[in-house]
């Protein structure tokens, strides 16, 4: 252990070593809490989204290959909500990056994943059910939306590529992990916003 060197030249010096207080184990990185769950909400729904996307594409679409089932269920219903949740805890993240995470949001690689899922959300948002039940309605908005979840395809993996190589498997996983600080709770985020508001974003 890191303190034993420590001891062991207390001792050579006759001092008492039962005073000695370890010093506490490296843990790794740490995560903002509120950084975690809207992360952590974010990353979820995408990937619902994701499933009931390639379902509706394989599905009604038809463009890029068929099912090789048929999938029972209103899924661009389903596919719609997971949209409407999506934009809201987007717009929570959003906030979140600009202001506390603003610092994060300066590397490349968690900004391009960020406009990519702004782009595929607010394209879905213009989006109409029927029109892929009617596909003579299809609109340049949907080859958007497409081309938005292609986009988010590739820059998440990125994003992941580089937070690998700044911070290695610990910085990876520190964003899922459940360890909080004492004042980092759900009860101190409204003091954390308001300590930022007060001392206002660093230029």
């Amino acid at each position: 252990m890191a303190f034993l060197p420590r001891i062991q030249r207390i001792a050579r010096n006759g001092e008492d070593a039962s005073t000695i207080t370890p010093m506490p184990a490296m843990v790794g990185p740490y995560q903002p809490s509120l950084l975690r769950v809207l992360h952590g909400a974010a990353a979820l729904l995408v990937g619902l989204a994701w499933v009931t996307g390639l379902v509706l594409l394989g599905g009604l679409d038809g463009r890029f290959g068929r099912l090789p089932f048929a999938a029972d269920g209103d899924w661009i219903e389903l596919h719609g909500h997971l949209g409407v949740v999506l934009a809201l805890v987007l717009l929570l993240f959003g906030a979140y990056a600009t202001t506390l995470g603003a610092s994060r949001l300066r590397r490349i690689g968690n900004l391009l994943p960020l406009l990519a899922l702004v782009l595929a959300v607010g394209s879905g948002l213009l989006m109409e059910e029927d029109w892929l039940v009617d596909q003579r309605q299809i609109a340049p908005i949907y080859g958007v939306h497409l081309t938005a979840w292609l986009l988010l395809a590739l820059t998440v993996p990125a994003h992941l590529v580089a937070t690998l190589r700044r911070g290695g498997w610990p910085l990876t996983t520190s964003i899922w992990s459940l360890r909080l600080h004492p004042n980092d709770g759900p009860a101190h985020w409204p003091a954390q916003v308001l300590r930022f508001i007060k001392r206002g974003p660093k230029i």
